[in-house]
């Protein structure tokens, strides 16, 4: 079981990660160290990142190599990048243990567990690296039951009603 705190944001909305980022502007705000490690998305968040700036009390690690999103990868590209993602969870593992930051967001953590990238037995591995004074926040779509048992807070983010403004999609 963790020692820390474990909070989830999970569902089919939009807005998981960006409630994830606001846990990161706060407890940065609070004095403390935020690693985030994100996991299959698109590159340009990283490339076009405002946590750049807010270094060093917020550091942001991607650990795949390829530019486009994981659902777009070629079996091959895929079989690479688990790999990649696989030693952004072993890092961590070794941050939580080291306490090198006191909040670590894995971004798109669920969907390692659903795409069977990682196992739940890899992530409760992180979690139970956790020091009492940390917490862990974990994104991603679906949340399983074994993962829910670690979860002390838990946010299900669900679309009511999307609005799109064309001049806003472009």
């Amino acid at each position: 079981m963790a020692n820390g705190s474990v909070q989830v944001y999970y569902g089919e909305g939009r807005g998981k990660t960006t409630a994830a980022y606001g846990t990161a502007l706060r407890a940065a705000n609070d004095g403390k160290t935020v690693y985030i490690i994100q996991f299959m998305k698109d590159r340009d968040i990283i490339d076009n990142n405002i946590f750049k700036r807010l270094e060093p009390e917020i550091k942001f690690f991607r650990f795949e190599k390829n530019e486009k999103n994981y659902d777009s990868l070629t079996d091959e590209e895929k079989r690479e990048e688990c790999i990649n993602m696989k030693n952004g969870i072993n890092y961590a593992r070794k941050v939580l243990v080291t306490r090198e930051c006191n909040v670590l967001i894995l971004d798109e953590m669920l969907g390692l567990l659903d795409e069977g990238v990682v196992s739940t037995e890899d992530l409760e591995s992180v979690l139970n690296a956790m020091p009492e004074d940390a917490m862990v926040v974990l994104t991603g779509r679906y949340l399983t039951d074994e993962i829910r048992a670690h979860a002390d807070e838990i946010y299900n983010i669900e679309e009511e009603k999307l609005w799109k403004n064309p001049r806003l999609m472009e």
